[in-house]
């Protein structure tokens, strides 16, 4: 292909994904996936080398990623097969993150897979929102092992109804797998349409020149850092079980347009669920040097080529079964973020910003529908706060940022399917940290509670506060209360009507001497 072929090959492929991505939001049950947008779709090749993704969730993508060729090596497929899993030892990344892969065949031969990833409020964890504050992988929910949920184009009843069972909102639930399974039907479709107006022998080639593009786009990204060894740590605030001050650290060495990040030095696994998988710290390396290539660089296996990561068999970062990773997923891949960026700080300081909010600021509460007349329900969400500014701007105010790439649930939304009011939604001004460029504002959320509900907080920054560069000031912790008093960073706990939950969020690191 000459370069505008290419150019175009590569948009079908983006487009196969955010189609898939259109159809998973449309048809899904809950606020999670269908307003918060809480899931993510790409392209993979035969061997599971990623072609193309949507810009959806970074933890997500680049997860799927780093792991999907072990997934795809591991089985046997066949035509109208999908498989489904959430195992994070086996490909996942925590368990409320459902993933279902599907392959596509051509004329008999394995062309490709489609693959989706989203997260499910309830995945049978005992505490509402599947976001315990756990010691064990188990209690975090039912782990699905990668398994055949449709055998040759028929759904194995059985299986959907186990883990349907294993959940509080069953209805929901089962909506929610079927616009996955929809959304894979129309990226099969979508890719089988494209494979025969190119045939399979051009769309193979087509991947070879669109991932050697990829990877001399990165190769030249990151020629531009100065080679050397740089080192930084910083830690979590806790583990929520009563370890504090988790350390992580990163060694990056950068030569010759390759880069490699050594974790050694990093906190060993802890009894609480900060724990992550491999291929979540993959993800944010990953997310970091995206960064820094050109945009028009594809999101392919190319990009990542140049991209080689190690951290010692059970740390916190390469966890081994059955350590607890719920909140490893979402809180240490951030903090993961930052270390990478402030060692790359040392190498680029007229580049990198200083550190954003620093936490996904999980909330996850419902209740089991015991007692009275009320009605079981599962609610989490993720809120934002300030980026960290930068060498060229200020941070931005009430934002997501990072790893996660997710929309705020509407107020009309949450009032109207939940027992909730959120009383107040506003910037939490003043909470950047001061600097020639100031970091961002974070968000104070304040829920009122119209019955009782267990409620799950995993939070960090809350202690430690996003760092600033060159001068600047850090951001304002975080905080979280429960009718005015404060609440520990990680927690569990019961309300009753009428309480009130604030959670105020960090504010990002400014950037330069003001």
């Amino acid at each position: 292909m000459d370069a505008i072929e290419l150019s175009i090959f590569s948009s079908r492929l983006n487009a196969v994904c955010e189609e898939m991505g259109a159809v998973l939001q449309r048809a899904a049950f809950s606020p999670n996936i269908r307003d918060r947008l809480d899931f993510s779709c790409a392209v993979f090749d035969a061997k599971g080398g990623l072609c193309a993704q949507a810009a959806h969730i970074p933890v997500h993508l680049g997860s799927m990623a780093f792991a999907m060729r072990d997934i795809v090596s591991s089985l046997d497929w066949h035509p109208g097969d999908m498989v489904i899993l959430n195992d994070p030892f086996l490909g996942g990344t925590h368990l409320p993150d459902v993933t279902l892969i599907a392959p596509l065949f051509v004329e008999g031969e394995l062309i490709a897979f489609i693959a989706n990833r989203a997260h499910h409020a309830d995945i049978g964890a005992d505490s509402p929102g599947s976001m315990p504050l756990s010691r064990t992988l188990e209690e975090e929910g039912l782990v699905i092992p990668p398994t055949r949920l449709i055998v040759a184009g028929e759904m194995d009843d059985a299986q959907l109804q186990k883990i349907i069972g294993a959940t509080r909102s069953g209805e929901s639930g089962q909506g929610d797998l079927a616009a996955q399974i929809s959304a894979n039907h129309s990226g099969l479709q979508r890719l089988h349409e494209l494979t025969g107006t190119l045939g399979s022998a051009a769309y193979q080639q087509g991947l070879v020149g669109l991932n050697d593009y990829a990877q001399r786009l990165a190769t030249s990204a990151l020629t531009h850092i100065p080679e050397g060894e740089y080192t930084f740590s910083d830690v979590m605030d806790d583990d929520g079980l009563g370890q504090q001050g988790i350390r992580i650290q990163v060694r990056l060495t950068i030569k010759a347009g390759r880069v490699h990040a050594d974790f050694s030095g990093t906190a060993a696994q802890v009894a609480g669920n900060i724990n992550c998988p491999l291929s979540v710290a993959a993800a944010a390396v990953y997310y970091v040097f995206r960064c820094l290539m050109p945009a028009q660089t594809p999101a392919c296996a190319g990009s990542f080529r140049p991209i080689t990561l190690m951290a010692p068999e059970g740390c916190l970062l390469n966890a081994k079964r059955p350590a607890a990773v719920a909140a490893g997923n979402v809180e240490t891949s951030t903090r993961v973020v930052d270390v990478v960026m402030g060692a790359l700080a040392q190498a680029l300081p007229d580049r990198i910003p200083a550190a954003s909010h620093g936490s996904m600021n999980n909330l996850a509460m419902g209740n089991d529908g015991r007692g009275g007349d009320q009605t079981g329900w599962d609610y989490y969400e993720t809120i934002g706060g300030g980026g960290g500014a930068g060498p060229k701007r200020a941070g931005a105010s009430a934002i997501q940022t990072h790893m996660t790439n997710t929309r705020n649930t509407p107020v009309e939304v949450l009032e109207t399917q939940y027992p909730l009011r959120l009383r107040r939604y506003a910037i939490r001004r003043g909470s950047g940290g001061r600097g020639a460029l100031s970091g961002g504002d974070g968000l104070i959320r304040e829920f009122e509670f119209l019955q009782p509900a267990t409620i799950t907080l995993l939070t960090e920054r809350r202690r430690h506060p996003p760092w600033g560069l060159n001068g600047g000031q850090p951001g304002k912790a975080g905080c979280n209360q429960l009718n005015g008093e404060p609440l520990a960073a990680k927690a569990n706990l019961e309300v009753k009507a009428g309480d009130i939950l604030t959670i105020k969020t960090p504010g990002g690191g400014g950037w330069g001497t003001f």
